[in-house]
């Protein structure tokens, strides 16, 4: 097992300790939700700021069989998962091949439809006053309510979905993306069938967006309007971003970041989002790959210091 995962292990093992159970969720939701951006973002090279549109819909229709039909937490989360997937594969279809500005308006545009179709279908979505009355089902006899239970089965989530990820982006399909990322050109010359290979990974970030979009509903008990909004998309994208876009442990720290940036610094300083801006800043000027190239950086510095010590000495 390398160090990353230990060290994952090791945070989802302590978080609950340091913060609020609620947060501490949120957290490794955020994370499951980064990890299908970046996918597509990191590892495919697609902008897409429509990726609440997956989230959104399947919190809707999950939370919806939750709310009215008491539906098996299990059933949710499948169903969650193949909703982000199918809207996925829609949004993906139409805009698999176009590329540059034109596909980032597309997915903006989309995602735009979409969080208008929930503002105006009041009766099922709830408008702008959200859905809810979305409860947590129990499971084996295991209480959700109990917000250590929850975040537990949350953190067992993410551990699940960060494996099967990093399986993904290790096997040749993640390779073939990898090439589309850095040359789509040239694998389309190679005979890789681009726009399809696109298309699956809108397919399989829409899958990770959808559980993401469920457990979300579930911890809150609704599932707000903003949920589906453009907003949302770019805060996933804001925590890609500060983590590591392409890094596969970007999107977690990544999540840290903007959970704890949101959640605990908002309390003390109601201009917050000016750190996020100084962040953001600092990442696009001098830390393409985020925290993780950040910390690469000072490790090898380190290294050299210490080697250039060595030689002194």
């Amino acid at each position: 097992m390398s160090r990353a995962w230990l060290a994952v292990l090791a945070a989802a093992v302590l978080l609950p300790m340091a913060v609020r159970h609620a947060l501490a969720t949120e957290i490794w939701i955020f994370a499951i939700f980064g990890l299908g951006l970046n996918l597509l973002l990191g590892y495919t090279g697609l902008l897409s700021f429509g990726q609440s549109t997956f989230f959104g819909a399947a919190a809707y229709v999950a939370g919806y069989l939750l709310k009215h039909y008491e539906t098996n937490v299990f059933a949710a989360l499948g169903v969650g998962i193949v909703v982000g997937a199918v809207s996925a594969a829609l949004v993906g279809y139409l805009c698999v091949r176009r590329s540059g500005l034109y596909f980032i308006m597309l997915t903006f545009a989309l995602n735009q439809m979409f969080y208008f179709i929930a503002y105006q279908w009041t009766t099922v979505t709830g408008g702008e006053d959200g859905m809810p009355g979305i409860g947590r089902p129990a499971l084996l006899g295991v209480d959700f309510r109990n917000p250590l239970a929850y975040y537990v089965f949350v953190a067992a989530l993410f551990l699940l979905s960060l494996w099967i990820m990093q399986r993904i982006v290790e096997s040749p399909l993640g390779k073939i993306l990898q090439a589309i990322r850095e040359n789509d050109v040239r694998a389309e010359a190679v005979g890789y069938d681009v726009p399809r290979f696109k298309l699956l990974a809108f397919v399989i970030g829409g899958a990770f967006s959808g559980l993401a979009g469920v457990l979300y509903s579930m911890l809150f008990g609704i599932v707000p309007l903003e949920a589906i909004g453009f907003v949302f998309s770019g805060n996933v994208l804001f925590a890609t971003l500060i983590g590591g876009s392409g890094s596969f442990y970007g999107p977690i720290i990544g999540s840290f970041v903007f959970i704890w940036l949101s959640e605990s610094v908002s309390v003390v300083w109601e201009r917050w989002p000016l750190l996020l801006g100084v962040a953001f800043v600092i990442v696009v000027l001098f830390f393409r790959g985020g925290c993780v190239e950040a910390w690469a950086r000072f490790w090898s510095w380190r290294e050299r210091r210490r080697a250039l010590a060595g030689i002194a000495q």
